[in-house]
């Protein structure tokens, strides 16, 4: 079964607009990388002075996405996360979340 790799974001208001738009303009290698399924970016309810966003991302198994956190490809697109338009954009760190998939209906 697959696995669901989620990281929740707080974002401040008012930085929806330049949050979104670092995710759409990103060098992804996602589609390169095995066991990669699809990635998409919620955005959630609002909160005390912040929004709530997730990155979603289904890999095949818990294996391929261990893998990529440990390939070139994850280093790569993860070495701007501390810059601090990034952080500036953000209440705090990210919080990760990983999920093994144990019924799927379509």
């Amino acid at each position: 079964m697959s696995y669901i790799a989620m990281n929740r974001f707080q974002v401040k208001t008012g930085a929806e607009a330049q949050f979104e738009e670092m995710w759409r303009s990103r060098e992804s290698r996602l589609k390169e990388t095995r066991g990669f399924q699809e990635f998409r970016l919620l955005k959630g309810p609002e909160g005390d002075g912040f929004c709530l966003y997730s990155s979603h991302v289904v890999w095949a198994s818990r294996a391929d996405f261990e893998a990529w956190t440990k390939s070139q490809n994850f280093r790569d697109a993860h070495k701007d996360a501390g810059r601090s338009k990034t952080q500036d954009a953000l209440m705090g760190p990210p919080q990760f979340e990983g999920f093994e998939t144990v019924l799927h209906e379509v």
